[in-house]
């Protein structure tokens, strides 16, 4: 299994419009930071957690050229605005591409994107395959997805495990029944938006004690905002088993 940082910051992105700061400022290629999302090679299907607005250039970048499915946490626009481009997918490849999400985000899908969904179609529309995740475990070809629930201050988001690996974000409140799904992973992905008491994010040091508390071999922070700091100087705070994760950055599971 390859995993690949499509994107790894907040809402913003890294730079922000306007913004004259030094994490925005910098030449570091891993202080910026496309909106969150993440690309999963199984081996036998090629996964997308979360289509968010720079999903076409994500797809560009990373040189992807086919695609299975997407997995969506939750339904705010920077994890769904994208979802329109898998239009190309759809024409290149001649196939319909699974969409995997809550009822709550289905409906939100449809709100956003209701051409979709429309009864009337017309030539050129994303072609989908709509299934419907709750908390049970379920299968993408050979692989088997273990979906958990944290809170985005009240607002309920999915992680998801697949295999040694568990991919969380926008997490403020993880409950024990969810720590003990995440217990066991290899790798862990977690949000760290800020050093500053968020009201809907792990601030750096709520990121750090939960990846203590979860006992991954390696755990990656991502959902960064430029509030954060530099990644070369956060990257000194960390344990040795922590570490920002930044666009482009892949790696491979046995």
């Amino acid at each position: 299994m390859k995993i690949t940082f499509l994107g790894t910051g907040t809402s913003q992105g890294i730079p922000v419009i306007g913004c004259s700061c030094s994490v925005c400022l910098s030449a570091d290629h891993r202080d910026k930071r496309l909106r969150v999302s993440v690309l999963i090679e199984t081996g036998d299907k090629i996964i997308v957690i979360d289509s968010g607005p720079d999903f076409r250039y994500q797809m560009l970048r990373a040189g992807v050229k086919d695609l299975d499915a997407i997995l969506f946490t939750h339904e705010h626009k920077d994890h769904v605005a994208g979802l329109d481009d898998i239009r190309p997918f759809n024409y290149i490849l001649k196939k319909r591409i699974d969409i995997y999400a809550t009822e709550r985000v289905e409906e939100a899908l449809k709100r956003e994107f209701s051409y979709i969904f429309a009864d009337i179609k017309y030539h050129g529309l994303p072609q989908i395959n709509m299934n419907s995740v709750t908390d049970k475990p379920f299968k993408i070809g050979e692989t088997s997805i273990t979906p958990i629930e944290v809170l985005h201050y009240k607002l309920p988001v999915l992680g998801y495990r697949l295999n040694d690996f568990t991919y969380i974000t926008d997490a403020k409140t993880i409950s024990e029944e969810s720590l003990a799904k995440i217990k066991g992973s290899k790798y862990l992905v977690i949000n760290a938006l800020q050093k500053e008491e968020h009201i809907s994010h792990f601030t750096l040091d709520e990121a750090i004690a939960f990846a203590n508390k979860a006992g991954a071999e390696t755990t990656y922070f991502t959902h960064m905002s430029h509030n954060l700091g530099l990644h070369a100087d956060v990257e000194k705070e960390l344990p040795s088993h922590i570490k920002l994760a930044y666009d482009g950055l892949s790696f491979e599971l046995d």
